[in-house]
């Protein structure tokens, strides 16, 4: 977090995550399950960066990583199409300083970590992360 110089309230940064990440976590589940992604992107900055495995399956050229809330928009759109039975079960939540950690299973079975980081009360990075084979 930035410090203010001089009394310069501009150059600050809260970083804020939601002060209840069951509700907010909660919400962001529900709203994948009824397909809104224009709730879902509420939460997040538009300069945000986005990384996952499905992105690289589905944008191959993207090499898993989108920028920016317009592109996510058009990427979960598209990968919405694709996947009309999408459902997400939330397993558990993780509390960090200004990151929250979703595991959920999908439609398919699969488990799914969600790493969201918050600056100024919107999530500026999010990561995705499949489970592989159990070690």
């Amino acid at each position: 977090m930035k410090k203010p110089q001089d009394g310069n309230r501009e150059d600050v940064h809260v970083v804020a995550k939601p002060s209840d990440i069951r509700v907010f976590a909660e919400g962001w589940i529900r709203a994948w399950n009824v397909r809104d992604v224009e709730s879902v992107l509420t939460h997040y900055a538009d300069e945000v960066v986005f990384t996952s495995p499905t992105a690289l399956r589905l944008l191959p050229a993207s090499g898993g990583t989108v920028r920016g809330k317009a592109e996510l928009r058009e990427y979960w759109t598209s990968a919405l199409g694709k996947n009309p039975g999408l459902h997400f079960d939330l397993l558990a939540l993780y509390e960090g300083v200004d990151t929250i950690v979703l595991f959920y299973q999908n439609q398919a079975g699969a488990t799914v970590s969600e790493v969201l980081t918050f600056r100024d009360g919107l999530i500026i990075s999010g990561h995705a992360a499949h489970a592989v084979d159990r070690v």
